[in-house]
């Protein structure tokens, strides 16, 4: 598979985020976006992820079915960790494994790759903000997709769930994966990098 953008532009509330953006990555790769805050780097995985519509340009997903959309092919994790807080770690897991579909392996088995088994029974609302983004990330590897968005993912999270995370994406870009990360932190892979620069 390989994603495509070509001259893509944004407008959100009246204000072009950016324009005439372009970028491919293809499988086993990861693209790095960079930019201040503000310059789109979130409203770009939101357009990816089907969240915000293009004012311009071609996104395209070679090797993707006709009648299947982009983002049915992407797991997307943006700033908000979307939650039940009534609902336990692993329910709340369970419900996104079932809504994702291709479900990759059992829930106590996600929850274990991220450090959260031993509170598998425990309501979501008691979590820290570190083990609420831990849980949002179960969702890369419960369920297939050979896409992931990512929006600052080592946010709240420490230095051994940062370890995890990479093992996650390393393991994810040797068997084919691609990813897209907006990010201000330095990641252990070999990576290329989209510079955000807003509007023209």
């Amino acid at each position: 598979m390989k994603l495509t953008g070509e001259a893509l532009a944004c407008v959100r509330g009246g204000r072009e985020v950016f324009c005439d953006v372009r970028f491919e990555v293809g499988a086993g790769e990861l693209l790095v976006l960079r930019g201040p805050n503000g310059s789109g780097k979130s409203s770009l995985l939101r357009l990816i992820a089907g969240l915000v519509q293009k004012t311009a340009g071609r996104l395209g997903l070679e090797g993707a079915a006709d009648d299947v959309p982009i983002p049915e092919y992407a797991h997307y994790i943006g700033h908000l960790d979307t939650l039940k807080p009534a609902l336990s770690v692993a329910e709340n897991l369970s419900f996104w494994a079932d809504m994702l579909g291709l479900r990759k392996m059992e829930t106590v088995d996600a929850l274990d790759e991220v450090g959260l088994a031993a509170l598998a029974e425990f309501p979501a609302g008691v979590l820290s903000a570190g083990q609420r983004r831990r849980l949002a990330l179960a969702r890369l590897i419960v369920a297939e997709r050979p896409l992931w968005l990512l929006d600052e993912p080592t946010t709240a999270i420490d230095a051994p769930a940062r370890a995890r995370l990479f093992e996650l994406i390393s393991r994810h870009l040797d068997a084919g994966g691609m990813a897209l990360v907006a990010t201000h932190d330095d990641l252990p892979f070999d990576t290329r990098t989209l510079t955000m620069g807003g509007p023209a």
